[in-house]
């Protein structure tokens, strides 16, 4: 925890101020609450979950780690309560559920910095643009971009082995969208996997690799990896190559590669008094809970109008008419939204 603190600047005695609040503790509920999707969630739902197993002991929350497409398949057929999402969710996805009758609350529940990394002994990436990062994804780039000098010339001659998330994962779609410029547009010579710890050891085993996952799996395993800023090209801010962090996360300033993250409640499971419990708990604590994981929380303004929503019982996604994830900002559109 430690670690954590000193990576953010953020004081976890400031996080604690404002959350693990048991309201719910001795209410006497008891059921199940089923969740799955995203592994770029997962961290933040599992803290939120033992948070609330602690306060509602007779409640037992399950979390999986199907990634964000998986946990929609299960979600559309009613299998489980709530989907992690670590981006919104498709027009295809929205015709599943509708195929099987279950409706969803969509809730913002933090932001995501997505971290590019490197090996712990690589002495010669000191930050990467995305014009780069999008020639060593980009669909022509497979079989073709193979050293690190094809990336940058004063880069050596040695392989460059990738690695990066699985084509089921909402981490996939996100960073091809924002890096290539089209979701799903990648090359598909690379180390994949939906489970970011995967990555995580490939990254960190393999001197010549790159590899993308989520920034708490950097925060939790910093002693293992290198992390590389980013330039997004725009001079005019003046800043150059920027690092994920929670204060460049949450300022907007550490881009394309920012992102809000969600979970996905069934409104039938709404109706149900356990998952209504597990559900305000999770965003009346989200934020606290999202700093001590790595993750960045939302402003306050937009967990309360994620609460409204959900006592609303709104249904259906606010990213209609083509709104994109890159780039939002989530409590300008809900705010909008109502």
């Amino acid at each position: 925890m430690k670690k954590l603190v000193l990576l953010f600047s953020v004081a976890v005695t400031l996080a604690s101020c404002g959350g693990k609040k048991n309201q719910n503790s001795g209410s006497g509920l008891s059921g199940e609450v089923k969740i799955d999707g995203s592994s770029t969630v997962y961290p933040l739902s599992e803290a939120v979950a033992e948070e609330f197993r602690n306060a509602e002991g007779a409640i037992r929350v399950t979390v999986g780690e199907s990634g964000t497409g998986g946990g929609f398949k299960k979600f559309s057929r009613a299998e489980i309560d709530i989907n992690d999402a670590s981006r919104p969710i498709k027009e295809e996805e929205i015709e599943l559920c509708k195929q099987g009758k279950v409706d969803f609350i969509e809730l913002p529940v933090a932001y995501d910095g997505l971290a590019v990394v490197v090996n712990k002994e690589n002495s010669f990436v000191d930050y990467l643009t995305v014009e780069e990062l999008k020639k060593i994804w980009e669909p022509e780039a497979q079989g073709k971009i193979k050293t690190w000098n094809q990336v940058r010339p004063s880069f050596p001659n040695q392989p460059i082995n990738l690695y990066g998330a699985g084509t089921a994962s909402g981490t996939y779609d996100y960073f091809t969208e924002a890096i290539v410029g089209k979701a799903k547009s990648s090359r598909g010579d690379y180390n994949a996997s939906e489970d970011d710890n995967v990555l995580v050891k490939g990254v960190s085993s393999d001197k010549n690799a790159l590899g993308y996952f989520g920034l708490a799996y950097y925060a939790n395993n910093a002693d293992k990896l290198k992390l590389v800023p980013i330039n997004d090209g725009n001079d005019a801010n003046g800043k150059g190559a920027i690092s994920p962090s929670l204060q460049t996360v949450t300022d907007g300033t550490y881009q394309p590669l920012a992102r809000p993250v969600f979970i996905y409640v069934s409104a039938a499971s709404a109706d149900k008094e356990d998952v209504k419990a597990f559900v305000k708990f999770y965003l009346q604590n989200a934020a606290s809970l999202s700093k001590e994981i790595g993750s960045v929380p939302l402003p306050a303004e937009a967990y309360e109008l994620g609460l409204k929503r959900f006592e609303a019982k709104k249904t259906g996604t606010v990213f209609t008419k083509g709104k994109k994830a890159v780039g939002v900002n989530i409590a300008d559109l809900l705010k909008a939204e109502q």
